[in-house]
């Protein structure tokens, strides 16, 4: 994508801003914690008022009806009984028989395998696309559905506040301390780690990126996911030391059981995924093109950074948050994801007409970094997701989160 010298300006006050420290006031006294919390109210107001469009606007599905609308909350806020509830049923969808037949995926053991594979199978056609933030909402989507219809979850698919997670640390965070209402902790501790080096494009313009190793990297000793097993990939596993593995058979869709690991990593969450990071993903981003190159990692002075998209996951650490194409197989994925929608959404609501409705909603083309060459990504084109669940959908359909299949909003 090219950046021009106003979008590189604002992209370098975002670097500025995103590392850690104090967080500076805003326009109206506040940091930006308090800024974000402003924001979402507002983009909760907005939708709350009547937002009739013109039919030709629709989905087939029409609206919802704000009597009806599904809220989102982040895990903190869920009672303890409701976050059983929440494990619960991703423990069902692990126990179920998968959709993919053997022939097409023989390493699927459940219908959470379902999911995996499908995003193994599209990586390179929905990342650093035109559709990124589309698929993944819709991914997301059905599999808070499957969770709902199959395992009977009455509740909604929770999100991952980063920023409260760098303040506590992971070993605090109701999310990651290995409760029985967590979704699990750290992985075994492995000492003397070395870092890890994203292989880039060997050149000038996009080096690697060193992060750091986390607290933990091997496999999980505690809470409800301590006994898993991811059964797909790895597809490119970046691991300590510059090593990248793939799956031991060359097809990342055979089986391959192997425990989830984590390396839980603070440095990154609060370097890449703090407040300052998030707000300024939303206000300093006056096209979707610009937004999509903050939270995906734009590249800034020959340096690319990893957004907030990829700190979230990256700070997770261990096998397969570190593989692009794997990383749905740890079940904080999905809370991750609905961070990104719902920062997304926030962004939407403060110019609803043209960031959902209009051709300016969209941006990219249908190759990861467009390499193949592809055409422009357009609301009119498809999402498909396979055997995971669903049918095929225009990306039209997907924009909003109060139109097409969909009827939620976040707090």
């Amino acid at each position: 994508m090219h950046i021009t010298k106003t979008t590189l300006l604002a992209l370098q006050a975002c670097i500025v801003l995103a590392l850690p420290g104090p967080s500076p006031a805003g326009p109206h006294g506040l940091d930006a914690k308090a800024q974000l919390k402003e924001l979402a109210k507002g983009a909760y107001e907005k939708a709350k008022e009547d937002s009739s469009l013109p039919s030709h606007l629709r989905s087939k599905e029409g609206t919802c009806s704000w009597k009806g609308i599904k809220i989102r909350r982040e895990w903190g806020a869920f009672s303890k009984q409701e976050k059983l509830d929440y494990i619960k049923a991703v423990k069902c969808l692990m126990s179920k028989p998968p959709n993919y037949p053997q022939s097409m995926v023989p390493g699927a053991r459940s219908r959470f395998d379902d999911f995996l594979a499908v995003h193994i199978n599209q990586t390179l056609i929905i990342h650093s696309t035109g559709n990124f933030l589309s698929w993944h909402r819709y991914y997301t989507w059905l599999y808070e559905e499957a969770l709902k219809k199959e395992c009977g979850y009455k509740g909604t698919q929770p999100w991952w506040d980063w920023a409260l997670t760098g303040d506590t640390g992971f070993d605090a965070s109701p999310i990651f301390d290995g409760s029985e209402s967590s979704l699990s902790g750290n992985g075994l501790a492995i000492p003397n780690q070395e870092p890890i080096k994203l292989i880039g494009d060997n050149n000038t313009a996009n080096p690697p990126i060193i992060l750091p190793p986390g607290s933990g990297g091997g496999c999980i000793t505690s809470g409800p996911f301590k006994n898993m097993s991811l059964n797909l990939g790895p597809v490119a596993l970046d691991a300590p030391g510059g090593v990248r593995y793939t799956a031991p058979t060359g097809n990342p869709l055979d089986y391959n059981p192997r425990c989830l690991k984590r390396d839980l990593t603070d440095e990154i969450i609060r370097t890449y995924v703090n407040a300052n990071a998030t707000l300024n993903n939303i206000i300093q981003a006056p096209d979707i093109a610009t937004f999509q190159s903050i939270m995906q990692g734009p590249v800034i002075d020959g340096k690319k950074l990893i957004g907030i998209h990829g700190g979230g996951h990256f700070s997770l650490g261990g096998d397969p948050a570190r593989d692009l194409y794997t990383s749905p197989g740890d079940p904080v994925f999905y809370f991750n994801h609905a961070a990104i929608d719902r920062v997304w959404w926030i962004w939407q609501m403060q110019d609803e007409k043209s960031r959902v409705w209009e051709s300016t909603a969209l941006s990219g083309t249908n190759t990861y970094r467009n390499k193949p060459p592809s055409a422009n990504t357009t609301l009119e084109d498809w999402i498909e997701l396979s055997y995971a669940a669903g049918p095929p959908r225009q990306i039209k359909e997907l924009m909003s989160t109060r139109f097409g299949p969909f009827c939620y909003v976040y707090v």
